[in-house]
């Protein structure tokens, strides 16, 4: 099956470079070797793209961190461009049929091209800040049941995607900015690692993963990306050393005030229901849910979950990407209540792909919750 996802989003970014470099030439002069230029550099880029995708977990880290972030930073210039010209033919193909512009549309093509190029650049430079600026947002919350005049300090982190593009050096940044808010517990909320839990094992991050502190521990489930690794229980068993409590549809009970409950992605078809992880325990202590992907919102509200968090969208993490993910999920990004169960989905510390961050922002989770 991936390999036929893969073969499908390959044909899609070959006809979509395919039809950016044609509208390109195009555009541009023939004189000076302008378009013979434009075309060898357009397909070294291709080349270094297809590259990463790969074998990015065959070159050295540092290596595939370049490799990664060349090609990844194409694929947004020529989506980007893919938009406009687009935009282009279509105003086009109208001009065509109304000849509203007649003696200038031959430039047309020229400018548009010049245009998206000139305002792509500084997109994605602050793109690049917004994902190496992660900021705290900041929730204080309370549950729905008897107050026992206690709270907990909690510190969410999601989609942080250790491997080739988030290597240690990133990893120690985001430790540091954890141990900086001193949270009581802490929770990783899925794609903890990328493609390959070889990278990370390579790179000797358990040293950071065990540097993280807080007093009540450090709890983490699986994404979707633990399983596209192909050795899920490979990466919960690091993952473990690393000091790390790893809750594969299972409960914990914390300090014996309240109940940390992680479910397994729904990748796996196999992970049991909500009601069979919660019929034995103690409704008096308040439960937090962790669930990578925030489907079926309700199904915690029926079984009486004071605290959902979940991570998995990234926000869309680049415009228009964050439209999209609104039309498919109920709660995309951000924070909902649904009769007595609060949610929060996180657009996710690290990130998946090109290091960007456009229309969207990494982020770090802090919930003061009052029980």
């Amino acid at each position: 099956m991936k390999y036929g996802f893969f073969l499908f989003v390959s044909t899609i970014f070959l006809i979509l470079t395919g039809y950016v470099l044609a509208r390109s030439c195009q555009a541009l002069p023939l004189k000076y070797g302008i378009r013979t230029i434009f075309t060898a550099i357009f397909t070294i880029l291709f080349v270094i793209m297809m590259a990463s995708f790969l074998f990015g977990n065959v070159f050295s880290p540092a290596l595939s961190k370049a490799v990664t972030f060349v090609g990844y930073t194409f694929l947004i210039v020529v989506s980007y461009l893919f938009i406009s010209f687009l935009l282009v033919d279509v105003i086009r193909l109208l001009n065509y049929a109304l000849h509203f512009a007649p003696a200038g549309m031959h430039l047309f093509r020229f400018w548009a091209l010049i245009g998206s190029l000139v305002i792509i650049i500084p997109v994605l430079i602050t793109g690049n800040y917004n994902f190496n600026h992660p900021k705290l947002v900041q929730l204080n919350l309370s549950t729905e049941k008897p107050l026992k005049n206690k709270e907990v300090k909690i510190i969410a982190a999601s989609d942080i995607h250790l491997g080739n593009s988030i290597d240690k050096k990133m990893l120690q940044k985001y430790v540091r900015l954890i141990n900086a808010q001193h949270p009581d517990i802490v929770f990783l909320l899925g794609d903890v690692t990328d493609r390959s839990v070889d990278r990370v094992i390579e790179q000797d991050m358990q040293t950071e993963l065990k540097a993280i502190k807080a007093p009540l521990g450090v709890y983490a489930i699986s994404g979707n990306h633990e399983y596209y690794s192909g050795k899920p229980a490979e990466i919960a068993k690091y993952l473990r050393a690393s000091g790390i409590t790893v809750l594969h549809d299972s409960a914990c009970l914390v300090d014996n005030s309240f109940y940390v409950i992680g479910r397994d992605d729904r990748t796996n078809s196999q992970r049991k229901s909500l009601s069979e992880l919660v019929k034995n325990l103690d409704n008096d202590h308040p439960k937090i849910l962790l669930d990578h992907q925030p489907f079926n919102l309700e199904e915690a509200e029926r079984n009486n979950i004071d605290l959902q968090l979940s991570g998995h969208t990234h926000n869309g993490q680049i415009f228009p990407g964050n439209l999209i993910v609104k039309s498919v999920y109920e709660l995309a990004y951000g924070y909902l209540k649904k009769g007595k169960t609060q949610y929060y989905v996180s657009s996710g510390l690290g990130l998946w792909g090109p290091q960007y961050r456009i229309g969207t922002q990494s982020e770090l989770v802090e919930i003061r919750l009052k029980y």
